[in-house]
């Protein structure tokens, strides 16, 4: 009894811990960057109130589109993880492990090389890079006796070998302008927030969400093996296609609109599953506060450091991910084995 009440509060306080960290994130994010802001304003600006001047243009169409786009882009690719690790029944699996970051790469690299450039090229590359690169994991995968999640890993693998050899001799013969547009690209970034953007971002997050229902049971009986799974009454086959679905789709529309970010899917449903355990139930929706405080912490740092210049995301979220990961590692590694 006391065991599952210890359980019950930890879960608890978890859950108000980051909801806290999310809103605080949110103001800090709106408030810092080149022009400091009052938080007052901020709050003022977030509970509906009109900001005039030069403050209340700067909340509007720069600062609050960009700090929920970082923060729907964190959430989506945390879901995704937690799916992904689930389904693999392995914390290290991320959400670039079917190969729809890779695939997005060439994408991208394609639409920059031969596209133009254009924003909005670039990001149709990169989601349809990302798409066709699932679309051929999973078809190989797949054979009469089910989708095999061996095969789908070992393929993953092979196609991350082959887009990185692509975009390598994309590379060598772009020039030096598109190389570095290139390069910035893989690195991830913000920069390009949009309101349009953060909206599309934000209902593909409430997708995968809203799939939990029709998941999360699954993927909890899934934990057992797979064939337990089946023995007590889940349909498999089903819930890795339902996965894979919902995985490329939140992944590709990150992918596209914030270019790639590494880490964020990888760390945050493992420190929350060293947090709360493997239930998905609280794993899931848990991972969505953390992977939306976590980039948008980052956002943050990438914006001031060193402003008015920018870095790029996807480098300060490993910077700040990689050390606690670390961390909470060395402290739970008698849990882990």
């Amino acid at each position: 009894m006391n065991l599952a009440a210890n359980r019950i509060q930890r879960r608890l306080w978890t859950s108000i811990v980051l909801a806290t960290l999310l809103a605080t994130s949110l103001v800090v994010a709106i408030a810092l960057g080149s022009v400091a802001l009052p938080f007052a304003d901020v709050l003022r600006a977030l509970a509906g109130g009109e900001l005039q001047g030069f403050g209340g243009d700067i909340v509007r169409a720069i600062r609050l589109p960009r700090a929920l786009l970082a923060a729907s882009v964190g959430a989506v690719l945390a879901v995704c993880g937690a799916y992904l690790q689930g389904m693999f029944r392995n914390p290290l699996a991320d959400p670039s492990l079917i190969g729809v970051t890779a695939g997005a790469s060439v994408g991208a690299s394609a639409a920059i090389m031969f596209g133009g450039g254009m924003l909005g090229v670039v990001s149709l590359g990169a989601f349809a890079g990302g798409l066709v690169a699932v679309w051929l994991v999973y078809r190989v995968a797949t054979g009469v006796h089910g989708t095999s999640v061996a095969t789908m890993l070992l393929m993953g693998i092979a196609v991350k070998a082959l887009a990185v050899s692509l975009t390598g001799l994309m590379d060598y013969f772009a020039d030096s302008a598109n190389l570095r547009r290139m390069s910035l690209w893989r690195m991830g970034g913000l920069d390009g927030a949009t309101g349009a953007r953060a909206l599309l971002v934000l209902t593909t997050l409430a997708v995968l969400l809203l799939s939990m229902k029709s998941t999360v049971r699954g993927l909890n009986t899934l934990l057992l093996g797979e064939s337990q799974a089946r023995h007590l009454g889940v349909d498999v086959e089903r819930l890795k296609s339902h996965l894979i679905v919902l995985v490329a789709l939140g992944v590709g529309v990150s992918v596209a609109v914030a270019g790639s970010i590494a880490f964020v899917g990888l760390v945050v449903p493992h420190m929350i599953r060293l947090c709360v355990g493997p239930d998905h139930r609280m794993l899931v929706p848990l991972s969505a506060l953390g992977g939306a405080s976590l980039l948008l912490l980052a956002d943050t740092l990438a914006r001031t450091v060193i402003a008015p210049t920018e870095l790029p995301v996807g480098l300060v979220t490993a910077l700040i991910g990689a050390p606690f990961f670390v961390f909470l590692l060395v402290r739970h590694r008698e849990l882990i084995r």
